[in-house]
């Protein structure tokens, strides 16, 4: 359980750097930016996958803030219930451990 919470938080990392990149080039002429998408991984983990959007003719930076800024809460709430998570284990693992000794 504990390695399936770290491999999200690890993914969900790689995606908010991917847009924050995004972001940050949003007036940048003829940019295009990164999609990510979360998958499950071989071992039951969570992995990040990017791919290069295509361009259009107009040469503008093909960024969308709306898209961006809703796709940063959604990576922020999922890091936190992995962080809660992750305590919570501590924690039980902590009372165990006090019980044995």
């Amino acid at each position: 359980m504990i390695s399936s919470n770290l491999s999200s938080i690890m993914a969900n990392q790689s995606y908010m750097n991917a847009s924050a990149a995004n972001v940050a080039n949003v007036s940048s002429d003829g940019f295009a930016p990164v999609q990510t998408t979360l998958n499950e991984g071989v071992s039951g983990g969570v992995r990040a996958t990017f791919s290069q959007q295509s361009i259009d003719a107009s040469m503008q930076s093909q960024t969308t803030l709306a898209t961006e800024m809703t796709d940063q809460i959604s990576i922020d709430a999922s890091v936190t219930s992995n962080v809660a998570a992750l305590k919570a284990q501590d924690e039980i693992f902590g009372s165990l451990l006090d019980v044995t000794a």
